[in-house]
């Protein structure tokens, strides 16, 4: 995995691993800060860890690339992973290298994306996980999760509504994977056993009926005019 902060999709995707019918493990965590808190997550948990400061794109990318080999990983997880990464490197792990982002991209790509949504005025926010591309926050989508907007919302509140359905969400996700259930084909994920929610949400609800004032008619809706009969 690579992180860059507090690795709190790393502790959900370490409580996942934790069950023996899981079929993923977790064998190293890769940060480019050495203050970021994950990485006590990985100690804790015995996982090498490893911090790689480089500024420079394509040196992150060489030692990231030694020790995902050393370790033979086989899918590479960003978790609030902060900075562009090379993209031969993207590329050398196409298909094999998934991210999730706080909204539901392609909506709101790139930093802060839950004030973007707030400013947007949207009904609707979430997260997606997707394989990356070199592109920011792009790449086929695999899945997503949907929480409502709410009137009373602003970015803090609901990040932390968004976060707690990216620890359902990822784990969920690379379990699919590595069950290899997904494939991209032509540019799209296919899922195999797929089944999407039997639901639909409104947002806003309906809210309470208000009673007309005294003396006030109710506000006249009328239909467009019929199109014409065309003529032959």
């Amino acid at each position: 995995m690579l992180i860059s902060g507090r690795g709190s999709n790393l502790q959900a995707l370490l409580a996942a691993c934790a069950n023996n019918t899981y079929p993923a493990e977790i064998v190293s965590v890769i940060s480019d800060r050495i203050e970021a808190a994950g990485l006590a997550f990985a100690q804790t948990a015995g996982i090498r860890s490893a911090v790689i400061p480089h500024h420079s794109r394509q040196a992150f990318a060489a030692q990231a690339e030694a020790l995902l080999r050393d370790q033979r990983v086989q899918l590479v997880c960003l978790a609030g992973f902060m900075r562009v990464l090379d993209a031969a490197f993207v590329e050398a792990w196409r298909d094999r290298m998934v991210n999730i982002h706080p909204s539901l991209l392609p909506a709101f790509p790139g930093l802060r994306p839950q004030s973007q949504a707030l400013a947007a005025g949207v009904r609707f926010a979430g997260c997606t996980v997707h394989f990356v591309r070199p592109q920011v926050d792009a790449g086929p989508i695999i899945a997503q999760a949907v929480v409502p907007t709410r009137p009373d919302d602003d970015e803090t509140s609901l990040s932390a509504r968004i976060l707690g359905v990216e620890h359902r969400l990822y784990p969920r996700t690379v379990r699919l994977i590595a069950e290899g259930r997904v494939r991209v084909i032509a540019g799209k994920v296919e899922i195999e056993g797929w089944r999407a929610p039997k639901l639909a949400m409104l947002n806003p609800c309906e809210p309470p009926r208000k009673s007309l004032p005294s003396g006030r008619s109710r506000t006249p809706v009328s239909s467009p005019p019929p199109l014409p009969t065309p003529r032959a």
